[in-house]
């Protein structure tokens, strides 16, 4: 080699990224909710352990740190951390991030889909691996997805009066989270935008007559003690989230170590969903030991339930449309999706 090509090589080696050239490498995670959370938790229960594993043998390793409840994002700043660099991966939050991530918010625009936390977390964790339209918002926000889908489970009513039909909800405050407010149209209800860390307290002061909210979650937060009527109507199990890394970290990144990053996921989104399903169960049982009333909804009023809704995920599509966002496009994907994999939709909201 000549002493010009000697050179040059130098310059190159110099100059390519120091994190092809390491075998260890380091990854802050952020999450604005803290560990107590079950989509936290996943991160070292399973999403680092997973990467271990994959790891065996391929002479790289990675050592993860965690920053969680808001040390260096809040919740629903995660996505602009990670995209910034301030950290290498995060939860990307689409429920609470839906100006960037807004195809992800496609589930809680079609509620009486399926009750099946499993079956819509899976779902859309394969769409985003197979379908462009379901990742462009993250490329688009200088993130990667990994996967560890945080599904949410069977959305549910808990209120302070017995609920026998629809009419019993007619002038009652109800509160519920982000789009799910949409939920309360027709039913007579007034909607009024909550969340889970004021919920108790204002059921207990009277401000609300009942909320829309999940079993895992109303357990832990004792909701059961101010509300104690629980309404089990099927509204759906929802999607708010995955695992998303920095673009050019990853990009970065020796192949061996991004597969291992996906296997990772893989192993968050199993050991998620199994810990999510056994505290459903659970709370159930712990919150009608402690006197909670539970119910199921009759047929006919989930069904005048659903009629009676206006179809927000048609004008949800519609508004992306107008944006160059291919709304109408995902929720079709979506629906279609559902159908296939066996769920009965009370409507279909994408066909109207």
């Amino acid at each position: 080699m000549g002493k010009s090509l000697k050179i040059c090589a130098f310059v190159a080696a110099m100059s390519a990224p120091a994190v092809t050239l390491a075998d260890d490498f380091n990854a802050t995670v952020a999450a604005g909710h803290p560990a107590v959370f079950r989509w936290v938790k996943m991160i070292d229960e399973a999403f680092a352990p997973g990467i271990a594993t994959a790891l065996e043998g391929s002479g790289h390793s990675m050592t993860l740190d965690g920053q969680y409840g808001g040390a260096i994002a809040k919740v629903g700043e995660e996505l602009e951390t990670v995209e910034a660099g301030l950290a290498e991966i995060g939860i990307c939050q689409s429920l609470f991030d839906p100006a960037k991530l807004a195809v992800q918010n496609v589930t809680y625009y079609t509620p009486f889909v399926s009750d099946d936390p499993r079956l819509v977390s899976e779902l859309m964790d394969d769409l985003h691996g197979s379908d462009p339209r379901m990742t462009e918002a993250y490329t688009q926000n200088g993130v990667v997805y990994l996967g560890g889908p945080v599904g949410i489970d069977d959305y549910l009513l808990m209120t302070t009066f017995p609920v026998e039909s629809l009419a019993d909800l007619d002038g009652k405050k109800i509160a519920a989270p982000g789009p799910a407010i949409n939920w309360l149209s027709g039913t007579g209800a007034v909607g009024v935008s909550g969340n889970l860390t004021t919920y108790y307290n204002e059921l207990k002061a009277g401000v609300y007559d009942g909320v829309i909210v999940f079993a895992s979650a109303a357990l832990p937060g004792k909701l059961y003690e101010v509300a104690p009527n629980i309404t089990r109507a099927g509204l759906g199990a929802q999607y708010a989230g995955a695992l998303c890394a920095n673009a050019d970290w990853y990009d970065d990144l020796p192949q061996e170590v991004q597969a291992a990053l996906n296997a990772g996921a893989d192993a968050a989104k199993e050991w998620y969903l199994s810990a999510l399903e056994g505290a459903v169960e659970t709370s159930f049982k712990v919150m009608g030991e402690n006197g909670a009333t539970i119910t199921d909804a009759s047929d006919e009023m989930r069904a005048a339930w659903a009629a009676g809704m206006d179809n927000a995920a048609k004008s949800w599509a519609e508004g992306l449309d107008a944006t160059g966002v291919p709304g109408t496009e995902v929720l079709a994907l979506y629906m279609n999706a559902m159908r296939d994999a066996g769920a009965t939709p009370l409507r279909d909201w994408d066909k109207e």
